[in-house]
């Protein structure tokens, strides 16, 4: 698959077959997730895969009753390191930690996509809740959670801004 067609073609899926994915697929999902761009080479993150049920639910209560998460066969979520604040400070523990995360998580989902998979990126939930379900060391902060699965159905493409919203060129004269 053509990177740009991946890119527009991704949808946000929150709809999931009942139906696993086999063990090849989900190591893709991993290569996917500690090959990508890392600020200052730092891989300030951590990755936990959710298969379990009862777990799944407790993610499902921590993020807003959004049920569709625990429809899903695989839940990605996607934790910040904090051990990086002694080589970048502040800006590393407050920035880059999550550009790591945010980095990783987007080439997993064009992975996924690539593969057939549906996905859809969940920033609401209660940190601290997450935290607690999957009992989490004081320096990982959950960012995303990731639903992952075969797609039950596949969302329309959503509005977009024209390029001339989204950009403001600074030529030279």
């Amino acid at each position: 698959m053509d990177v740009f067609e991946a890119v527009k073609g991704r949808r946000s899926v929150r709809r999931f077959q009942d139906r696993e994915i086999p063990e090849e697929m989900t190591e893709r999902l991993i290569q996917a997730l500690i090959w990508a761009p890392s600020a200052g080479n730092l891989q300030s993150r951590k990755f936990y895969f959710v298969t379990d049920r009862d777990v799944k639910e407790a993610i499902v209560r921590a993020a807003l009753n959004q049920s569709f998460i625990a429809r899903a066969p695989l839940v990605i979520v996607g934790c910040t390191d904090s051990r990086i604040t002694t080589r970048y400070g502040l800006r590393g523990l407050e920035l880059y930690c999550i550009q790591d995360v945010a980095c990783s998580i987007m080439c997993m989902m064009l992975v996924a996509h690539e593969m057939g998979l549906g996905s859809v990126w969940v920033g609401a939930f209660h940190e601290d809740a997450v935290s607690e379900v999957l009992d989490l060391p004081g320096n990982l902060r959950p960012v995303a959670i990731v639903p992952v699965g075969w797609p039950a159905k596949i969302p329309s493409p959503p509005y977009r801004v024209s390029p001339e919203e989204a950009v403001q060129w600074v030529r030279s004269s």
